[in-house]
């Protein structure tokens, strides 16, 4: 069994208020959760108004199909109109 998670930077330069930023948010992790069947939660920066970390994780038994469905997650992220990918991070356990 592997564990493969993704650690996402998003920056939400319109977002001006920290409600503003829970409803992008909470509408990115819904479309992510429903298209790639994955666990996502927000795990970082949680009172900063324009930033945040988002985990992403998934479990199975191939390293490569792990990989290429995280780097999906990834990919929709890039064109997200409302949210800005800054940095990214996947790890195995």
């Amino acid at each position: 069994m592997i564990v493969a998670v993704l650690s996402i930077k998003l920056v939400m330069r319109q977002a001006r208020s920290l409600k503003d930023k829970r409803r992008i948010i909470k509408s990115l992790k819904d479309r992510v959760r429903n298209r790639f069947n994955v666990s996502v939660a927000e795990i970082g920066m949680q009172d900063n108004r324009q930033c945040s970390v988002i985990g992403v994780s998934m479990i199975g038994n191939d390293r490569k199909y792990l990989n290429g469905a995280l780097s999906n997650v990834i990919n929709i992220l890039e064109f997200y109109p409302q949210a800005e990918l800054a940095d990214y991070q996947i790890e195995f356990l």
